[in-house]
């Protein structure tokens, strides 16, 4: 009875761990980019009673007895469908149809990556993220330059003054991973590279690497289905139940246990 107890408790545990994933999720529901998380469960150490295959006799093998000692929580995964695009005609807000990743300097040098499309001007001309840090390759648009084009391969093309023809200004380019499921997040839309997501493979949009195409004025909203999540958070709520009925009944057992040995 007392390891019911236990075993229940972790199960009350995880679910818990499982519903604070669920209101995350919701309460980026429209947040830009956002990637959901998928939280994965474990179960947990089994005691043998008896060890399954152990000999009984010369002829037969025990199919065992083993007690399982409940549930863990394993590990988020990063859930990668594609979110819905949404027309905002800024003519610096990019969305990607597909897989790829913008890159993003940060300010200790490192590389992180985002869905979020949110660019915009710093006082130097270059397109940084609404946190101010900059995309990579830099993109540096001249305080002379109008009609900002970009095509759905990455060109940015703009009309600088006294030119007629457009000019290229730069190329965006991508990146995708062998497992983008295993980057991890780290908050302000942002992404890293872990040993579990691989390195980068960088390319350019619409090329052989199937990161996508870019949509300039438009940004991708969350992946995040809210009915799924209503869903997941009402199963998590009776999971949680089930298992606090579980140590009741458990404690009730206790009790009559203990109140026989005592009579």
């Amino acid at each position: 009875m007392i390891r019911a107890l236990y075993t229940a408790a972790s199960g009350m545990s995880a679910q818990q761990l499982n519903l604070d994933t669920i209101a995350n999720n919701l309460a980026n529901s429209s947040t830009t980019g956002f990637r959901q998380l998928r939280l994965q469960f474990q179960d947990m150490v089994y005691q043998n009673m008896v060890t399954p295959g152990a000999a009984q006799s010369q002829s037969t093998v025990s199919a065992g007895l083993q007690i399982g000692l409940g549930t863990k929580s394993a590990a988020t995964e990063v859930i990668n469908t594609q979110g819905s695009m949404n027309e905002t005609d800024n003519e610096y807000d990019i969305g990607i149809e597909g897989t790829g990743f913008f890159q993003i300097q940060m300010p200790d040098g490192t590389i992180a990556y985002t869905r979020a499309g949110q660019f915009h001007l710093d006082g130097e001309g270059i397109m940084v993220t609404t946190d101010g840090d900059p995309l990579i390759p830099t993109i540096t648009i001249p305080t002379n330059a109008t009609k900002i084009t970009i095509t759905k391969y990455g060109v940015v093309n703009a009309t600088l003054s006294g030119q007629n023809a457009p000019s290229q200004l730069g190329q965006i380019q991508l990146a995708t991973f062998p497992n983008s499921g295993g980057l991890e997040q780290v908050g302000s839309n942002l992404l890293q590279q872990t040993l579990s997501s691989g390195d980068p493979i960088l390319g350019d949009p619409g090329g052989t690497e199937g990161l996508g195409k870019l949509q300039q004025g438009y940004l991708e909203n969350s992946n995040v289905d809210v009915v799924t999540m209503f869903v997941q958070m009402v199963l998590a709520q009776r999971a949680y139940e089930s298992n606090s009925k579980v140590i009741k009944a458990a404690d009730d057992m206790y009790s009559q246990a203990n109140a026989m040995a005592h009579s």
